[in-house]
């Protein structure tokens, strides 16, 4: 979803009248809820609806439900739908919209070739198109939009902002700080950085480049976390509080760099102009590194990320910290 949000304000610029929707997940829909390059933001929970469907009469719940979706969004009268994740699920929500022009990826460059099935516009984004953000910006080719540089916008609630500042003062980070924060989670055990890489990088940060380090931590990781921090001496890094949404954000907007496996607060942070150094290993850096300019991503020689060295991590940490902010 991050990765997309260039294509929302391509739209935007090019189109400045047209009435833009973006049907999202619903965990993500706080990011994009107050967006202002978007008219409507429809929330759509498919994790709970394969909850639901394991249940008794679940089925008949779910299909009431996709029953009503269908129907808000055939009654938008979309005159164009862009997908682009490439997915059998998108694929069917595309082909409810109902729309004339149904813009897509060509199988071969769909995640679910099935998607192809759904779309009548079907684009396959050139060589130089590498990153995933340039290959979404590629979809707007049929509508005869030529992006210039991708532009992310994320808009920081100002009540999260409020929140983070409190926190940070009460911990005694000032604004002049080297604040690094270092996110341990992953979305796939093999995209997972070792705990014990991640605990020598975030020493060395404090001990070699005077950084301030902050842990944080989503759904189930906060024992990495806390593993992290409990083996450094002296309780030198600071544990993140609980977050939401909006609040993550604020917090890695007052970093100086990012650090984190390929997961979503590595992308959030390169959107927010943060900069952000990806761990990879079996993903491809430069298709889905952190995108930008002061962002880098670090590729394991070995395809496992515990082939990839703290010593790599933390040189490359430290060149990126001594760049002008």
């Amino acid at each position: 979803m991050i990765h997309a949000l260039p294509v929302a304000r391509a739209l935007r610029r090019a189109l400045p009248d047209a009435e833009l929707t973006w049907i999202v997940e619903a965990r993500e829909y706080a990011i994009l809820r107050d967006h202002p390059d978007l008219d409507t933001v429809v929330p759509v929970d498919t994790r709970l609806w394969r909850r639901m469907i394991r249940r008794p009469a679940g089925m008949r719940q779910v299909w009431d439900k996709v029953g009503r979706l269908r129907t808000r969004i055939r009654h938008a009268r979309f005159d164009v739908a862009i997908d682009l994740q490439g997915l059998l699920k998108s694929g069917l929500l595309t082909a409810y919209t109902g729309a004339p022009v149904r813009i897509g990826f060509s199988a071969s460059r769909c995640r679910e070739r099935a998607n192809a099935l759904f779309t009548n516009r079907r684009v396959t984004p050139p060589p130089e198109a590498a990153h995933v953000v340039e290959q979404y910006l590629a979809l707007l080719g049929p509508l005869g939009i030529i992006p210039g540089t991708p532009d992310f916008h994320v808009p920081i609630p100002a009540d999260s902002s409020r929140r983070i500042d409190d926190f940070l003062a009460k911990e005694g980070v000032k604004p002049g700080d080297r604040l690094v924060v270092i996110n341990p989670g992953a979305g796939r055990p093999e995209k997972q950085w070792p705990v014990s890489h991640f605990r020598t990088l975030a020493e060395r940060l404090i001990t070699e480049a005077g950084a301030r380090v902050l842990l944080a931590w989503g759904p189930d990781e906060a024992h990495m976390a806390r593993q992290i921090g409990l083996e450094l001496p002296g309780g030198s890094a600071l544990m993140a509080p609980p977050t939401d949404l909006g609040e993550l954000t604020a917090l890695l907007s007052r970093a100086r760099l990012m650090v984190a496996n390929d997961t979503g607060p590595l992308h959030l942070a390169a959107a927010l102009g943060t900069p952000a150094l990806g761990l990879f290993g079996p993903t491809r850096a430069v298709r889905n590194g952190p995108f930008g300019p002061r962002c880098r991503g670090l590729e394991s020689p070995d395809g496992t990320m515990a082939g990839l060295s703290p010593a790599r991590a933390f040189e490359t940490a430290r060149e990126m910290l001594e760049a002008p902010a």
